[in-house]
């Protein structure tokens, strides 16, 4: 496909990134001359300076022939004022935009974004999404990440293994006669900083993040198998009061009755605001960094605490004050600076929320054809763990997993077919209608979507 992308930032650094590296043709536009220098100097894609929102610029980037446009610059409005001119102008098909003020995503005002109006195909919140993935991590405590698929029916967890993990160092194969009723599958681990797909010979080891495929409703049993026995937290300490804290704060009120939720946010304004919108949640005004102010949030007895303000490095510190103020503690920091990961370990902050890749997963799977439902993007989107139906064109179709002719760096996870979940053996055979969970290596996307038979945009 030709794609255009307005915005050279982090995010559409890392989606021009992916999407050339998956055979499609790539024209970035910034007006900072500085990131369209690293762009052209990184990556192997067309890099235009100049101001996306002027039609000269589009034609110039070939608009006409665009395919599809991603809207990624640092301000909504202009995000989108070229979905406008994009449409109005060139009739490119796909218009997505980034959209971060919540006064603009407000349900009731869904109207604007339509052909006849403002026509953008999909938006993207940042906050939004990081809000629902940090719900899903606290639904699964223990695991660093938790990925529903397929209706929700299956998961994709991300599980470190640490020194007490009670299969580390034991084979693949010995796990499935270990535990013959656990409906999982392990695609892969990160292991120095690469993605390794696993043996049944190989085993796990002490610090690899495993990524598992498993029956939704086997999540104890699997966080069981390795070694987190953890409770889903009731007591969660908020610091920051902004889109995501206020979001996620909100989407825990309307699914888990019994959690007591507390807000520190150090502007008066936003807090009496975000009080006056929340129902059960207590908002402290008071900066998160002071101890008394952690101590009137009673942090003796919160479960979790979560630092989501604007601030990495305050995001850090008020982690750092949990640890030595109030230890076991579960902490989560949002951090916008790639090179601060470093300092996970060193700090013992349980996880790192980076917005970056939240934002990316969200739109690659906006991006890829036809009946691929969901994409989550793994180690920079290296990898992707993908869902897709099987259609009637399909050459899956009948086919034994064995016989397929999959290369080596794909690999299926779980299938769901009817109710039925499925963890598929080398006898298992595809048909039609069944959505296959599965995790493919970037640069075979193109090889995915052809055994799908993947036609539509």
């Amino acid at each position: 496909m030709n794609i255009i992308i307005c915005g050279a930032g982090r995010v559409g650094f890392t989606i021009a990134k992916l999407l050339s590296e998956q055979k499609h043709s790539i024209t970035v536009i910034d007006q900072s001359s500085e990131d369209i220098e690293k762009i052209k100097d990184s990556l192997d894609v067309n890099a235009i300076v100049g101001k996306a929102t002027y039609p000269s610029i589009l034609e110039k980037a070939n608009a006409p022939d665009a395919d599809m446009i991603i809207a990624v610059t640092r301000n909504d409005e202009i995000n989108m004022l070229i979905c406008q001119i994009a449409y109005t102008v060139f009739k490119i098909n796909k218009k997505i935009a980034r959209i971060r003020s919540q006064y603009y995503l407000d349900p009731k005002f869904s109207k604007i974004y339509s052909k006849e109006n403002l026509p953008i195909d999909v938006i993207i919140s940042p906050e939004l999404e990081i809000a629902k993935s940090l719900q899903r991590k606290l639904e699964a405590p223990g695991a660093l990440d938790n990925i529903p698929f397929a209706e929700n029916k299956i998961r994709l967890l991300e599980i470190l293994i640490q020194d007490d993990c009670p299969i580390k160092n034991i084979k693949i194969k010995e796990l499935t006669k270990k535990f013959p009723d656990l409906e999982a599958n392990i695609l892969g681990v990160i292991r120095n900083d690469k993605f390794v797909i696993l043996k049944k010979s190989d085993d796990m080891k002490e610090n690899d993040k495993a990524y598992v495929i498993i029956n939704s409703s086997q999540m104890a049993q699997t966080l069981s198998a390795f070694g987190h026995n953890e409770k889903i937290s009731s007591k969660i300490l908020i610091i920051g009061g902004g889109n995501i804290g206020f979001n996620l704060a909100k989407n825990i009120e309307n699914s888990f009755d019994s959690a007591r939720i507390k807000i520190i946010e150090k502007d008066k304004s936003r807090a009496e605001y975000i009080a006056n919108e929340l129902n059960n949640t207590i908002i402290i005004n008071g900066n998160g960094l002071e101890e008394d102010v952690l101590t009137e949030a009673n942090l003796d007895e919160v479960e979790t605490v979560l630092a989501l303000t604007n601030d990495d490095e305050d995001n850090l510190m008020v982690s750092v004050l949990v640890e030595k103020f109030a230890k076991e503690k579960r902490t989560m920091a949002l951090i916008n600076k790639p090179n601060y990961t470093l300092l996970q370990s060193s700090l013992k902050i349980n996880d790192l929320i980076d917005p970056r890749m939240s934002t990316v997963s969200s739109i690659l799977k906006h991006v890829h054809k036809g009946t691929i439902e969901t994409a989550y993007s793994i180690l920079n989107g290296e990898y992707e763990v993908i869902e897709a139906e099987i259609i009637e064109t399909s050459e899956l179709i009948n086919k034994e997993l064995k016989n397929a002719n999959l290369p080596e760096e794909i690999r299926i996870g779980a299938i769901l077919r009817g109710k039925d979940i499925i963890i598929p053996r080398s006898s298992f055979i595809f048909q039609k209608d069944d959505t296959v969970v599965f995790l493919a290596k970037s640069d075979q996307i193109q090889i995915v979507e052809n055994m799908f038979r993947i036609s539509a945009i």
